[in-house]
């Protein structure tokens, strides 16, 4: 006859342990947004797909297409409404790449022009 051992309090400690895949409150503190402070107010978890806005805008409007042919005017709608929302996606990314070129070019005209008055300073001293 065999006898087992008992090792459910072994597999229940090791269960239990810190070290699981799970996140700690620690990892979450970094996803927790601060609603109070609207100043340069972006999305703190940009959504994973949204570098790929171009490719999903075409995607959604062919399914759309798609439904939209078999008869099926509430699917479509729901993929046309997809199709928006990741042009207003492509919009702001655009926007905010112009404000930084903005900032780009008027931090580079700012220097430009100093260096421009220390050169003229230099020749009046000359």
């Amino acid at each position: 006859m065999v006898t087992f051992r008992n090792n459910n309090n072994g597999r229940r400690n090791n269960f239990r342990r810190n070290d699981r895949g799970f996140k700690s409150n620690v990892d979450r503190a970094k996803f927790s947004s601060n609603f109070t402070n609207n100043e340069n107010f972006q999305r703190k978890i940009p959504g994973r797909n949204n570098h790929n806005a171009p490719k999903l805008i075409e995607k959604y409007n062919n399914l759309a297409r798609e439904a939209l042919s078999a008869g099926d005017k509430i699917l479509s709608e729901n993929y046309f409404q997809h199709a928006d929302h990741f042009t207003r996606v492509l919009n702001e990314q655009e926007n905010i790449k112009r404000s930084k070129n903005l900032e780009n070019q008027s931090n580079n005209s700012e220097l430009h022009s100093k260096e421009q008055d220390k050169i003229e300073q230099l020749e009046k001293k000359a």
